[in-house]
């Protein structure tokens, strides 16, 4: 995430100023838990807070092994060899899971993989990995009408780099077919918020519809200084929005030395989890034009 004011984003309750509290996190767990995407969840294997926790066990600290480890995790949620592909545009390197449906329209699901070493990038964007991974091995056993393209993104840090070069690619004969771009960016701090000035207010509204429906307070936020990867496909006319879940204090974590996975509260990553895989829920079953 690139950076972006302080005073922007809201200023509310949040896990990070007491990051273990037993009962909070009990009760965000079972809510969440309680909370059905459809009839087909039951048949389904949900990620659990402790599941995700564990993927943040050895995060990748440097840019070279960030995009093999990326593969390695979508492989841990059984993504196959032919299911993923490294899309490489002018230096660019994106990988690209990809989920067939019963129709071409598609969803891309998305996080930049790259950091800013002078951490580990544990929190931009190693939860945004993370959540997409997860989200990855959720809708693969629910079935899903539309195409669905996981996509961890390079060189976001140096200015949207591996987005742009995707969305450039995309023909004016595809272009109708993209639905819908969910953006995760930065969870591990706090609840979720809608950063406004890179969404779709059709997906905003979306975002706000699933948080109340999960019983999880959603805050929105324009940061007009900050910019990511949902803002490339805005610029080809594709519904996008991104998520993220931090508090007012992350100037003093994100980019520093201080961006370790010691920091990142779990139910956090879990929240950016299940509004995503609701946010697709809901998308792929509205008409591809319903977000326009």
């Amino acid at each position: 995430m690139l950076s972006t004011p302080v005073g922007a984003i809201p200023d509310s309750p949040n896990w990070g100023q007491t990051p273990r509290s037993p009962i909070s996190m009990k009760l965000l767990i079972l809510v969440l838990l309680a909370a059905a995407l459809g009839p087909a969840q039951s048949a389904v294997h949900v990620s659990s807070p402790e599941e995700i926790k564990q993927d943040f066990d050895a995060v990748p600290c440097k840019n070279k092994d960030r995009l093999r480890s990326v593969r390695a995790l979508f492989e841990k949620m059984g993504a196959h060899a032919s299911d993923i592909s490294v899309q490489k545009l002018n230096g660019k390197q994106n990988l690209i899971v990809r989920l067939p449906g019963s129709t071409d329209e598609r969803i891309v699901i998305g996080a930049h993989y790259d950091l800013i070493e002078r951490g580990c990038g544990a929190i931009d964007n190693w939860t945004g990995i993370v959540t997409v991974a997860h989200s990855f091995r959720t809708i693969q056993q629910l079935g899903n009408k539309k195409s669905v393209l996981f996509v961890a993104f390079d060189q976001e840090e140096k200015g949207l780099l591996g987005s742009h070069e995707m969305v450039k690619a995309i023909t004016e004969k595809d272009l109708s077919k993209y639905c819908a771009m969910i953006n995760v960016d930065s969870f591990g701090l706090a609840r979720p918020f809608a950063m406004t000035n890179v969404s779709s207010p059709s997906l905003v509204t979306l975002a706000e519809e699933v948080a109340a429906s999960l019983q999880l307070s959603l805050d929105v936020a324009a940061i007009p200084q900050g910019d990511t990867d949902s803002s490339s496909f805005l610029k080809r006319g594709i519904p996008a929005v991104t998520l993220s879940g931090m508090t007012k204090d992350w100037p003093t974590i994100l980019h520093t030395p201080r961006d370790q996975s010691s920091l990142i509260i779990p139910e956090s990553v879990y929240a950016g989890y299940r509004m995503v895989l609701s946010m697709w829920d809901r998308i792929d079953r509205k008409p591809c034009q319903a977000f326009r």
